[in-house]
């Protein structure tokens, strides 16, 4: 990954996935952009989901899903406007969910996540409404906005990083308030 916290080594993440029981999902969040490039990478993890963080080129979804159908395929979309919500629509037909992230992809640094920064999520909630698929929200949450994010943008699920971490580690009391603000 160009940015964010906690990147680890294609090892290290075969060995976690294999050590995870079904039906718990397992993800491997590549930035390759192509569907050669994506298949080799999990040929060297085994996860049971691919988290594409950057575009596709050529959006060669149907390629990966020919070379590994059994693995589910998470698009992420940097949410930066409107036109967000017209790209998730578009490649929702492609794959099994959307992970919305407040990314910027057309940097020299490509930012694909751990930012810490919130996105708009009025458009998310637009991209909730109108995709068809299951909706992931990242960007920006934290113990003191995820029962907002919950509530306006009515997510499937949540991906969070840099909103419980401290000095770039995982922080465990700033987790457990986490799932408690978003569990109540």
């Amino acid at each position: 990954m160009p940015s964010g916290p906690g990147p680890i080594a294609d090892e290290l993440i075969r060995t976690i996935a294999a050590s995870v029981p079904p039906p718990v999902a397992t993800f491997l969040l590549t930035s390759e952009q192509t569907a050669e490039n994506i298949v080799a990478h999990h040929e060297r993890t085994h996860t049971s989901t691919i988290q594409i963080v950057d575009e596709l080129l050529g959006r060669e979804y149907a390629a990966i899903r020919a070379a590994v159908p059994q693995v589910k395929l998470v698009q992420v979309i940097h949410v930066v406007g409107e036109s967000s919500v017209d790209e998730a629509a578009e490649i929702a037909e492609h794959v099994d969910a959307i992970l919305l992230d407040s990314g910027n992809p057309t940097l020299a640094v490509k930012e694909l996540g751990g930012t810490g920064r919130r996105h708009d999520w009025r458009l998310s909630r637009k991209i909730v409404e109108t995709c068809g698929k299951p909706v992931f929200l990242a960007g920006g949450l934290n113990a003191e906005n995820v029962r907002e994010a919950i509530e306006v943008v009515q997510p499937f699920g949540l991906d969070i990083c840099s909103g419980v971490r401290t000095d770039g580690n995982l922080d465990l009391f700033k987790l457990e308030r986490f799932i408690s603000a978003a569990t109540n």
